[in-house]
């Protein structure tokens, strides 16, 4: 694919070789440095390139023991769209079903995958700031701040889907005291780093990279931060999304098709890259969002539910053919699969391609068109609807690439229920629609009106997900768990 996964190859197995067992899955009984590892620049950019990798996680395909490979990001759409309006699992069996359902448990292994994959990123990094100091002089604010970028970025995931959790920012080591990785942290503390180690990110990266940190991509991942946490700052968010959209090195991709299957395109701020056909490097998402012709290892993930078809058929434009799929006429409006991500691009017409469970396709994690749609959001500042004409000029663009038979498409004013429903039908299957019902303060209304028609058991307690029992057991009941659990 492209140059930075070539570049994890080359040093992947020095990492792996070097470090052992411990700093590959950095739980928190076995988080340790390796003392003799970095010894020179190369050292360091390996180290920073592992960070990524951890991001990247590894193909169930590949490995199928869920208990020793951490998946990464492979597992987000469990945690995120099966928790929404927007998807769920094909079958009630194994614990992928229990997403969609609301009756995750602490023993869940995806979420403890994933809060065990996260940790990993963040010990990695930390492990990195450690050895900060054998880089290039040169080299050594650049290395910082990518690893404070994708430690923030890890910390960011983990606050809002587990609330209060253990903050560590450095290395800890077998003689050192453990409590720092069992306590948890306020949310408010974790928001505090997480803006810390962005703002550092911002002022000393540039946008070099799209498949590595930058200074786009901090401020993307801050103007959400500024979005979400508790004490909102709508105005840092507003000059954050502007200074992207006004610096000139993104734009919307004239055709939405060119976002998925044109890999860092001008709409990518930031992608977590794979590389098709390459069992270690590969991932194995995209044929599990297929079923009706099975192209995946299980019956099939993100079934679209009818609600959000109908939202598409009605508002998503040149959006819905490129976001679902019926095969042919043979599924029902609550049945649709997901079109965004077809294994390298290959549809049920050609088997889903040669590769299909180890594909390569990029994992989303940043794109233009969310920040044109939280540049609104910033200026909407909470309330119910803008007229600014820098926000509706931000919203038109995203309406014209959608219908452009009707472009220019005046746009007199935006409501909260506007942008809420134009980031679902841009933004559906990349993870974001979870995190969105909260932002907005709808989660608990949207999800218990959603269940009443799905016949599922929704709470509040599911607003957060469980500790993972494994990492309560560790610490000896140090760590505490969720309300409701």
């Amino acid at each position: 694919m492209k140059h930075i996964k070539y570049l994890i190859l080359t040093i992947a197995g020095f990492i792996y070789t070097s470090c052992g067992d411990e700093f590959l899955n950095p739980l928190p009984d076995t988080a340790v440095a390796v003392d003799a590892f970095f010894q020179s620049d190369s050292d360091v950019l390996a180290g920073v390139i592992g960070i990524y990798d951890a991001l990247q996680g590894v193909n169930e395909n590949t490995e199928t023991n869920i208990g020793n490979f951490n998946r990464g990001v492979q597992f987000e759409h469990l945690l995120t769209e099966h928790r929404t309006d927007n998807t769920r699992n094909a079958t009630l069996e194994g614990s992928k079903s229990d997403f969609h359902r609301y009756i995750v448990n602490a023993n869940n292994v995806e979420s403890e995958d994933y809060w065990q994959s996260m940790y990993e990123v963040i010990f990695r990094a930390n492990n990195v700031l450690n050895f900060i100091e054998i880089a290039d002089a040169s080299n050594q604010a650049k290395y910082t701040a990518e690893a404070k970028f994708l430690r923030a970025y890890a910390y960011f995931k983990l606050v809002r889907l587990y609330g209060d959790v253990p903050l560590v920012t450095t290395v800890i080591g077998p003689a050192d005291d453990k409590t720092p990785l069992f306590t948890r942290v306020p949310a408010a503390d974790i928001y505090a780093q997480i803006v810390e180690d962005l703002q550092e990110a911002v002022s000393v990266l540039d946008n070099t990279y799209k498949a590595r940190a930058s200074r786009a991509a901090a401020q993307a991942v801050l103007a959400k931060v500024y979005l979400t946490q508790s004490n909102r700052n709508y105005s840092g968010a507003q000059q954050l999304c502007e200074a992207i959209i006004n610096s000139g090195d993104f734009d919307l991709e004239p055709n939405f098709h060119d976002v998925f299957y044109s890999e860092l395109n001008d709409e990518i701020i930031f992608a977590i890259q794979y590389q098709s056909g390459n069992s270690q490097e590969s991932q194995s998402f995209s044929s599990e969002f297929t079923s009706f012709v099975r192209a995946g290892r299980e019956d099939g993930q993100n079934i679209v539910n009818a609600n959000l078809k109908a939202d598409l058929d009605a508002f998503g434009g040149d959006r819905t053919a490129v976001s679902i799929t019926n095969i042919g006429g043979n599924l029902d409006d609550d049945e649709n699969e997901v079109a965004k991500f077809f294994p390298d691009g290959f549809d049920v017409n050609d088997n889903y391609g040669p590769n299909a469970r180890n594909a390569g396709n990029d994992y989303i994690a940043i794109r233009f068109a969310d920040v044109l749609l939280m540049h609104v959001e910033a200026v909407l500042a909470g309330g119910a609807a803008t007229v600014d004409a820098g926000a509706l000029a931000s919203f038109q663009r995203i309406r014209d690439r959608a219908f452009p038979a009707t472009a220019p498409n005046a746009i007199a004013s935006v409501t909260k229920d506007d942008l809420l429903l134009e980031r679902r039908v841009e933004l559906a299957f990349e993870n974001q629609r979870w995190f969105d019902l909260l932002r907005f303060g709808v989660a608990d209304a949207v999800l218990s009106a959603h269940a009443v028609e799905m016949g599922y058991v929704f709470n509040s307690r599911a607003l957060l997900l469980p500790i993972p029992a494994r990492e309560i057991n560790l610490s000896g009941g140090l760590l505490t768990q969720n309300p409701g659990y």
